[in-house]
């Protein structure tokens, strides 16, 4: 790799990663990997319920005990039944202990834990586990779990529902006055979140005396500090006894947000065993717990007669899985709060519901509630377009915000800081060229063609960052490398690089000089983790502002060595020079050596605190062709065209842009994670579970427009979770509009051949009605408090 040549900033230049080589030579160090040859490492393995709901009535761990290396067999009556400290917790009568106690409420959740000297001595010391189970009835589906007869998790609440919000009482009718109402109601498909490394844990106490005095945590985590946090909670020992720190980690995408009940149970084991031990999840136990999304949303907007939105209602329900997993309540938070998107909205109405059911616990999925809002919204504007016989893109044209209107607040708290949606639009368009599609689609439709041309839009606003603060801080070794370290946590997305280039631009460094350090509770005094699009923004500004503090303090050293002041001292070509004075300056490595010898050398902490979130948008369009007779649909094209404010590496952000599309295509049009009647998980495997492959996609066209915000250094947006909220209602609108024509209105995500072709025939039938009564409890919804917009 090569830096560009000092002198001119290395910013906004294609820099290749700097973390790719360890990971490409095999030489990544996992928690898997971790101390394999460590005898003393015992080995962990959860007993996880076969049913969706059932009381508890024993557990028989007698035969496992006794099996060859089992060192102990664990339950809740040994592990305890206090609730684990959940990253989340939406309802504070809804715990979750490390291990079920008296009842099971999904397939999945652990019951027993085994812990041995080897990972197969475990597993079969499991299969002897004998667990009696009384089985309960079980509801699957979030709007039958709204039903006064459904079965409940927890009987003492009287109800599956566990969070609410509503508008104001007396909000008037927003849609009275409209001269037409365009209804529709979605769904939002579940998702298993299938990063490659599942979780994983090595937890290794300190004794004294057999007292279990520290610990350090080896965690497959996005949040170190936020882990820490939490045990220190779990376990009771004091903050500066806990060590959690993260290597390689193989990719999140929010589904390793905190600490999960079974890092709790495992920590506790090695706790009461005085020895470190060790589990990493399989496929299988990944795609049985960690899964996200899961909305229905019933909306209706009312148009005029020049096809302009004079308001909206929305309900929305989502689905919490057991345990009020907090995704469910998204739809309550960030849906809610993006819920006018792009667009003017004159009057709005909104309101949620989030619900349990004998399924595993939601968590976040990269976007966390926003690609909801998106898909609702982008689905329902072209619903609304045909509803006045306008295009998409006029109907979008009519009502996106203009550049004047911004900044925008919002009904519900969103301040847009700086945008350009139209333009994102038409670049999006034209990169597309929708004209000529347009002519091609009625020239298929003209001739009564199998495969049918649609051509679908989305344009988003996405909000990031969550104001807040992050660390950064720097280190000067004598010899003048440099050590960069912040509180944000990489598990795939680039920080070493992204970091390293402003520290090296600042500091007029070879990049090859600077070293980066993250992830380890340790070594970086604190830290926000990884999640909401938020590290560019908040710990690449925190990095910016400690580079160039330490600047100054370099060139204060660089003038005492040099006997001038600094103000007449300047940073050229990596060299301190008296301005004026050819010939006189000194070097790097000398102004760290006399820092060194005179003090602890060169050095900053930082915090950086930012004011408010950051309002990233853009535009998809989508090409698809449908055949009409089988359903089938073929990916043509997908562009996208997304701001993120000012950019630090184009090879960062266009990587960011292109697996954020694969993930929204793919929930688009394959993945969907479905249970049976009984609770039963139905796509456990990557048999039943359908992930693309290269030749299931197309070449990606993606542009970007620059709109910086002035709301940190950089200017820049958050970019990590744009492509996945731009994308997956690009793709359906995509597939609704090629069978428009024929009287289809929508069709639910995924969009299955199946799916499609029967929305084909029930069309045909005169039977296709995108929208039925929201469940009756909106007439009346409970009064329960809501929780803020969950970060991840």
């Amino acid at each position: 790799m090569t830096t560009p040549t000092r002198g001119t900033s290395i910013l906004g230049t294609e820099v290749r990663r700097v973390e790719d080589p360890e990971l490409l030579r095999g030489q990544g160090t996992f928690v898997g990997d971790t101390d394999l040859d460590d005898p003393e490492v015992l080995h962990a393995v959860f007993v996880r319920s076969p049913v969706a709901h059932a009381l508890v009535r024993g557990v028989d761990t007698a035969a496992a005990a006794q099996a060859p290396g089992v060192a102990r067999v664990f339950t809740a009556a040994e592990l305890g039944d206090g609730p684990v400290p959940p990253f989340a917790q939406i309802h504070d009568r809804v715990p979750r202990t490390a291990l079920a106690t008296d009842r099971v409420r999904f397939v999945g959740d652990p019951v027993a834990l085994v812990v041995a000297t080897g990972r197969a001595a475990a597993v079969d010391a499991g299969d002897l586990v004998d667990v009696d189970y009384e089985d309960l009835p079980v509801v699957v589906d979030m709007e039958a779990a709204l039903e006064p007869d459904a079965p409940t998790q927890f009987p003492e609440l009287g109800s599956n529902v566990v969070l609410a919000v509503k508008d104001p009482e007396g909000e008037p009718d927003v849609l009275a006055g409209a001269h037409r109402v365009a209804r529709l109601r979605l769904e939002n498909n579940r998702m298993a979140t299938s990063p490659i490394e599942g979780h994983g844990i090595l937890a290794r106490p300190t004794l004294s005396d057999g007292d279990v005095t520290g610990l350090d945590v080896t965690l497959a985590t996005q949040h170190p500090h936020l882990a820490k946090k939490l045990l220190v909670r779990w376990t009771g020992l004091p903050a500066d006894a806990v060590r959690v720190r993260a290597p390689h980690v193989g990719g999140a995408f929010g589904g390793k947000a905190g600490i999960a009940p079974e890092h709790a149970a495992v920590v506790r084991a090695a706790c009461l065993l005085g020895r470190p031990v060790r589990w990493v999840e399989t496929r299988s136990e990944t795609m049985l717990s960690m899964t996200s999304r899961g909305q229905v949303q019933y909306v209706e907007v009312g148009l005029d007669e020049e096809g302009r939105i004079t308001g909206m209602r929305a309900r929305l329900v989502g689905d919490c899985g057991a345990y009020a997993g907090f995704g469910g309540s998204f739809a309550s938070g960030s849906t809610r709060t993006m819920s006018e998107g792009s667009y003017r909205i004159p009057r709005l109405r909104y309101d949620a519901l989030s619900v349990m059911t004998n399924t595993a616990p939601t968590g976040a999925f990269r976007g966390a509630g926003r690609p909801e809002a998106a898909a609702m919204l982008e689905r329902t504007m072209d619903h609304a377009a045909r509803t006045v016989g306008l295009l998409p893109e006029e109907f979008r044209r009519r009502n996106v915000l203009a550049p004047e209107d911004l900044p925008h607040r919002t009904k519900f708290g969103a301040h847009y800081d700086t945008g350009d949606y139209a333009t994102t639009l038409q670049a999006a368009l034209d990169a597309a060229g929708v004209d000529e599609l347009r002519a091609e689609q009625e020239r298929r439709r003209e001739r009564g063609d199998a495969w049918q041309l649609g051509i679908g839009i989305a344009s988003y606003v996405e909000i990031t960052g969550f104001g807040g603060s992050e660390y950064a801080g720097i280190r000067v070794g004598a010899d003048g490398s440099v050590v960069v370290m912040a509180g944000t946590s990489a598990h795939g997305q680039g920080h070493a690089t992204a970091f390293s280039m402003l520290v090296a631009d600042a500091l007029d460094l070879p990049l090859e000089r600077v070293s980066y350090v993250q992830s380890d509770t340790a070594q970086v005094r604190s830290g926000g983790g990884t999640g909401g699009a938020r590290s560019v923004q908040l710990g690449g500004s925190a990095v910016l502002e400690a580079a160039q503090e330490l600047r100054e303090q370099a060139i204060a050293t660089a003038a005492d060595l040099l006997e001038t002041a600094a103000a007449d001292v300047e940073l050229v070509d990596g060299r301190f020079a008296v301005r004026g004075v050819p010939g006189a300056g000194v070097t790097w490595e000398e102004v760290a050596r006399r820092a060194h010898e005179e003090g602890e050398g060169l050095q900053v902490d930082h915090d950086f605190s930012q004011d408010g979130s950051t309002f990233p948008f853009g535009t998809h369009v989508s090409v698809v062709e449908v055949d009409v007779e089988t359903g089938a649909v073929r990916l043509l094209r997908h562009v996208a065209v997304d701001d993120c404010g000012t950019v630090v590496n184009p090879l960062l952000v266009r990587g960011q842009q292109q697996g954020g599309c694969v993930q929204g295509i793919s929930q688009a049009l394959w993945e969907e994670f479905r249970y049976d009647e009984h609770g039963n998980p139905v796509t456990a495997t990557f048999a039943d579970y359908t992930l693309p492959t290269a030749g299931d996609l197309v070449q990606l066209g993606t542009s970007l427009t620059t709109t910086p915000t002035e709301r940190n250094p950089l200017g820049a947006k958050g970019i990590g979770e744009a492509a996945t909220v731009g994308s997956t209602p690009a793709v359906q609108n995509a597939v609704v509009d090629a069978v428009a024509h024929l009287g289809v209105r929508h069709v639910d995500l995924p969009c299955t051949p199946e799916r499609v072709l029967r929305a084909v025939r029930e069309a045909g039938r005169g039977e296709h009605d995108p929208w039925r009564q929201p469940p009756a409890i909106f007439e009346d919804l409970p009064d329960l408090e809501s929780v803020d917009d969950v970060e991840v």
